[in-house]
């Protein structure tokens, strides 16, 4: 009866299926510089497209400067067929005076550096967002302190509580969105969508009212119930009633209106306001992200209300969409799938 393989071709056959299951490309070449071996993720890049062939030629010269002796590194970004980056790391192996062969290691960075990106950006919004509360608060008492008309007073103290109150709403908004992208929403249970809808909009009708803006509920199905945070959908829906009312003006009308959409509850709110142009619309779910900065400002926006909305939306299983007219308004809408004990599969449709 013949042996089977070996030990040494048994931890070999091991290592390289191992290899296969790195994250990292690994590319190995003997002295001469042919390549001996290739891990699944280096093969991938070993093909015909343009940003590939450019990902094999840099690799071939770092193990080229590596069996020079000496490490080597780099950073490339490709931008075909969409842009990523990727660094490379070459080694030389063996101790002798001329390596034996050489190494390179692999990595695509691209989530990390959109990470990085999205960060410092993040960084530079919230600075930005606290210094224009806190500087107005800073100049305010400054004022204050040399004044002594009576009525000036007054109105610089009303404008200390307006100015502290814009920014305790910006760190609660951030507390919220800190809380939702952790994962610390409240466990889901069923609720009826009337309930979500009523509590959402009951505290706007009197600031609806007093700006001369219509708010109109149209009836919701009882039938209606998902699986949700109360406060947090709540929370999410009053958001879209608020802006909507912020953003449009006197005598125009803001809806209300709920159905059902092939297994999931639709909630729509919509405006006859400013509208939003077409080339800010992907991006008004973003943190600090604002059409109109003076108008937000004067609003009382914080800027994170839309973030909070589609984090509360996707954590739910759902999506929120929007679309939006300059000059005639916006319709913003959440989709989320119904409870079993509703109607429906539960499945959210794809955006329109």
């Amino acid at each position: 009866m013949a042996d089977g393989p070996g030990p040494d071709a048994r931890l070999q056959a091991l290592l390289v299926a191992a290899l296969d299951k790195v994250s990292q490309g690994i590319v190995v070449c003997d002295s001469e510089g042919r390549v001996l071996y290739r891990n699944a993720v280096a093969r991938a890049l070993d093909n015909a497209r343009d940003g590939d062939l450019l990902a094999g030629k840099a690799i071939m010269s770092a193990l080229e400067e590596a069996l020079r002796g000496a490490p080597h590194e780099e950073t490339l970004d490709l931008y075909s067929p969409a842009r990523h980056t990727l660094e490379i790391h070459a080694y030389p192996l063996g101790s002798e005076p001329v390596p034996s062969g050489a190494v390179a290691l692999v990595d695509d960075v691209t989530g990390l550096r959109r990470l990085e990106a999205v960060r410092r950006d993040f960084v530079a919004n919230l600075s930005h967002e606290l210094k224009t509360p806190l500087g107005a608060l800073s100049l305010l008492a400054e004022t204050l302190d040399s004044e002594e008309d009576p009525e000036v007073v007054a109105r610089l103290t009303a404008r200390v509580g307006e100015e502290a109150t814009r920014f305790i709403r910006i760190v609660d908004d951030l507390l919220d969105l800190s809380r939702i992208e952790a994962g610390g929403i409240a466990p889901l249970a069923p609720v009826p969508v009337a309930a979500l809808v009523d509590e959402a909009v009951r505290g706007f009708r009197d600031q609806a009212a007093a700006q001369g803006i219509e708010l109109q509920v149209s009836p919701v199905d009882e039938g209606l119930v998902v699986l949700a945070s109360q406060r947090d959908m709540v929370s999410a829906i009053a958001n879209l009633v608020d802006n909507a009312i912020k953003y449009s003006e006197p005598g125009g009308t803001v809806r209300i209106e709920v159905d059902e959409r092939e297994g999931s509850a639709r909630i729509m709110v919509q405006d006859e306001g400013i509208g939003i142009p077409s080339r800010d619309q992907e991006r008004i779910f973003e943190r600090f992200y604002r059409v109109d900065r003076a108008r937000s400002r004067s609003t009382g926006g914080t800027g994170l209300g839309l973030a909070i909305v589609r984090h509360v939306a996707e954590y739910h299983g759902g999506h929120v969409s929007v679309r939006s007219v300059e000059g005639e308004g916006s319709t913003f809408t959440i989709f989320l799938p119904l409870a079993a004990l509703g109607r429906g599969s539960g499945s959210v449709p794809a955006q329109p």
